[in-house]
């Protein structure tokens, strides 16, 4: 769309609605909307509240508008042709550029193009279509169709409301903007249980049963996507820092406990106790590295993504805690120590999402006790990821 086809027709608008013989130019419809006719056989329509912000119109300085939009409607132009989407938004905020002069808080334009995906407007037709908004208070819509009735100017000079084409515009160029960013960020939280595999006893024949439910596992993660290949590829490198909280909730009234350098399982030593907690609460510090692709659909939001790779980590802190009744009273024990566990994690992840639904699993390649030093097993983590 060429931009002579739109300035002058907005030229004509505000000059009709600026003078006082233009009057006989406007056939009243209802009380916010005004037909415009003009002799080239381009049809406006203006919406307004009331006359007075038809008067409010007056406020723009038609030369500086028209500067203004042939400034950035050539920048929108640009970046049309530059987009394999058919349908371009930019916002230019010209009242914070030029502080002090009367002109729009802002303007956005929006082109569209249905030939670059040969699908038809709602009206039927194929061709180049632009909108504009103008500030903030008024609706203005300008439609000029050629002889063939493809190719169609829409100008808005304002508006109380966005209509839905605008709406829909905004939020596919915001879902195309982050789509086509080389790097982007999440904040993550992974929610799920840990298991163990591999598992071997303990020196006193003991073996190292875990409650299911109460063996939970939370990470805080800032995962980086780096895009590998040209603007638009599926395909990502994500790595980024996680913190992992990992619990193992113990089975059949046992308790961890350090004998000679050695982390063993025992049972109560006072007589009648009933453990109603028994857990190894362990935190971590995590750095993935994995092969991710994400695919979005033809409104530019993701459908499907998976990926996989391995992590390394090292453990901050690990402490045990024992929950139990003694005389009548509710009784917290708690001890802070290394318990023989491994410093050093490594091992294997990968998620997968469909929509808005995202999993995730972990499987930890070292054991989960230094060597000789306490029951031998790996860990196994999974569960739901959230997003922000």
């Amino acid at each position: 769309m060429k931009r002579f086809l739109l300035l002058p027709l907005l030229t004509m608008l505000l000059a009709l609605v600026s003078t006082t013989g233009s009057a006989r130019a406007l056939s009243a419809l209802n009380d916010d909307t005004i037909v415009v006719r003009l002799p080239n056989q381009a049809t406006m329509t203006l919406y307004v509240k009331d006359r007075a912000q038809l008067r409010e119109l007056r406020n723009y300085k038609l030369d500086s508008l028209m500067i203004l939009l042939d400034t950035y409607i050539a920048q929108a132009e640009k970046a049309s042709k530059n987009s394999t989407s058919e349908q371009v938004t930019m916002e230019f905020y010209p009242a914070k550029d030029q502080p002090g002069k009367r002109v729009p808080e802002q303007i956005r334009i929006t082109m569209h193009n249905d030939q670059k995906t040969g699908s038809p407007a709602k009206s039927g037709r194929t061709g180049e279509r632009v909108d504009v908004t103008v500030g903030r208070v008024f609706g203005v819509t300008v439609e000029e169709s050629n002889t063939d009735g493809n190719d169609r100017v829409s100008v808005r000079v304002g508006s109380t409301a966005k209509s839905d084409s605008i709406r829909s515009a905004e939020r596919k160029a915001r879902l195309e903007e982050r789509a086509n960013r080389a790097v982007h960020s999440n904040l993550t939280i992974d929610l799920g249980l840990n298991a163990l595999t591999n598992k071997q006893q303990d020196l006193n024949g003991n073996s190292l049963d875990l409650r299911p439910w109460g063996s939970r596992y939370i990470s805080f993660n800032w995962l980086h996507d780096i895009r590998v290949g040209r603007k638009g590829s599926p395909l990502y490198l994500r790595t980024g820092p996680e913190l992992a909280f990992t619990n193992y909730m113990l089975d059949n009234n046992r308790r961890f406990v350090n004998q000679n350098g050695v982390t063993t399982l025992e049972l109560p030593t006072e007589a009648g106790r009933n453990y109603e907690k028994s857990k190894l609460a362990v935190s971590t510090i995590n750095l993935p590295l994995m092969v991710a692709l994400s695919f979005r659909d033809d409104k530019g939001r993701s459908s499907f993504r998976a990926g996989a790779g391995g992590f390394v980590g090292y453990r901050l802190g690990s402490h045990t805690k024992l929950k139990y009744e003694e005389d009548g009273n509710t009784k917290k024990d708690k001890d802070r120590g290394s318990y023989n566990l491994e410093d050093f994690q490594y091992g294997l992840q990968g998620t997968i999402g469909v929509r808005g639904i995202d999993l995730f699993a972990k499987y930890n390649l070292n054991e989960l006790f230094k060597d000789n030093r306490g029951p031998q097993a790996q860990t196994i983590s999974f569960g739901i990821t959230l997003l922000n």
